[in-house]
């Protein structure tokens, strides 16, 4: 049988394990840093959970989990599918951490504080089709904030968006735009009944183009006069303030839009306070997917690679009334940690330690050697310096090609006059040069 894994889905090696640690450890550092505090929820939910949070299309990637048991009893198969479903899968693998998220505030309301701020790092799945940047199992790495309306959370995330990239060394553009000022747009074209369709068609711009877009506008109900009406929209100049300004006279008599101007200028206001590294681009034709969104939304891409969004989130002010629990605003971003994974990769910017599997290892001289490199060995391991002991005592070039195709820096050489004036010989495998040294002489080498 030959052996094999679902499409979308990945083994990992050691060494792509050390670098997606590395990416796992930089962003929960940050997290850290802006003081979240770190939860789970369980892989499988309730479809009741889930189905109708993540729009049409969503609910179409939703991987589905037959129930236990005689699962087909009493089911009339010549129904339409979406009526089979929900009595042959009453659960399905969660699709992002948010709409979880949201579930476990309210399950949690009385044993968590408000504002309660999260961060939770863990897979998701989607039924989606597999291709370059795209996985049915992936990981997110989530930080949201729920219970407050301030707009500083938002200034927050812009700073978190930030920090991650400045650490991981990747150049990103942050673009930002607003749910209110897309429902303004539809209202100002006469369509607000068609806020959703003109959000999932625009969001598509970069990457079918501005014809294709106004063609599945009209695909989806739009006439040419309310698409010709989104124009001055797309033809907007300037800078992120010009811009805004442009739109505060398209929306004089526009309330949901003049609203969602006014949390941008206050947003875009706070950014100027703090500067960040990374370019900053209100973007008025993005509009991310989720129907769930309600107020400012992010999307982040990298320069200088051919992949998608690597990082996004919003304002969601309605996802936990869907559960019992009205009136909670809530904002988080995701971190794609596959799709970062990637760019690191093309760009070459992971460290080049992240091979390593220790940092020294005590060629296996025999017997008479062991209890002496067994109680140093162990001395380094209590300092956090990784350690390993070659197992067999092989030929010294079978030892050593181990240490070269393992990445380890440092090799200890333990004889009878090392043991007996209580040195280790140490040769470090970059420089090709070696010295005899007292434990904490290596201690203090190792440490720098």
């Amino acid at each position: 049988m030959k052996c094999s894994i679902p499409k979308g889905t990945r083994d990992f090696l050691p060494a792509e394990m050390a670098r997606r640690n590395y990416i796992f450890d930089t962003i929960r550092e940050v997290f850290k840093a802006f003081a979240f505090e770190p939860i789970e929820t369980p892989s499988l939910e309730n479809l009741s959970t889930l189905m109708g949070k993540y729009g049409e299309e969503g609910d179409k990637l939703l991987f589905k989990v037959l129930n236990s048991g005689d699962f087909m009893d009493g089911v009339d198969f010549n129904q339409d599918y979406r009526k089979v479903a929900p009595k042959i899968c009453e659960r399905g693998l969660r699709y992002d951490l948010t709409v979880p998220f949201a579930r476990f505030v309210v399950q949690h309301r009385d044993q968590i504080s408000f504002p309660f701020r999260r961060y939770q790092l863990q897979p998701v799945w989607r039924a989606d089709r597999p291709q370059k940047g795209r996985y049915r199992e992936f990981y997110q790495c989530d930080a949201d904030m729920i219970g407050s309306t301030s707009l500083l959370h938002e200034l927050e995330l812009v700073q978190m968006i930030d920090a991650v990239f400045q650490k991981l060394d990747i150049e990103v553009t942050v673009k930002i735009n607003n749910r209110k000022v897309l429902a303004g747009i539809a209202e100002h074209i006469g369509a607000p009944d068609k806020l959703v369709d003109i959000t999932v068609a625009i969001d598509k711009l970069d990457k079918i183009g501005l014809g294709n877009v106004r063609k599945e506008l009209q695909e989806r109900g739009l006439a040419d006069d309310q698409i010709a009406a989104l124009d001055p929209v797309f033809n907007l100049s300037g800078d992120a303030n010009a811009k805004l300004e442009q739109l505060s006279v398209l929306f004089a008599n526009n309330e949901v839009g003049t609203k969602g101007v006014e949390e941008l200028k206050e947003l875009f206001g706070y950014i100027s306070q703090v500067q960040p590294k990374c370019h900053i681009e209100l973007d008025l034709t993005l509009a991310r997917g989720l129907n769930y969104y309600t107020g400012a939304i992010f999307e982040v891409k990298a320069h200088n690679v051919s992949i998608g969004s690597i990082c996004g989130g919003g304002r969601y002010d309605n996802l936990t009334g869907i559960f019992g629990m009205p009136d909670v605003s809530g904002v988080g971003i995701s971190f794609g940690a596959d799709r970062i994974y990637d760019v690191l990769t093309e760009l070459d910017k992971f460290p080049a330690t992240l091979g390593q599997s220790a940092q020294v290892l005590f060629i296996n001289f025999g017997a008479d050697t062991m209890p002496y490199c067994i109680r140093q060995a162990a001395q380094l391991r209590a300092a956090g310096i990784s350690t390993l002991i070659y197992p067999d005592s092989a030929k010294m070039k079978k030892q050593m090609d181990f240490a070269n195709k393992s990445h380890i820096p440092y090799v200890v050489f333990v004889g009878e006059s090392e043991i007996a004036d209580g040195t280790v010989t140490v040769k470090d495998m970059a420089a090709g040069t070696q010295q005899t040294l007292s434990m904490n002489d290596l201690l203090v080498m190792l440490q720098k």
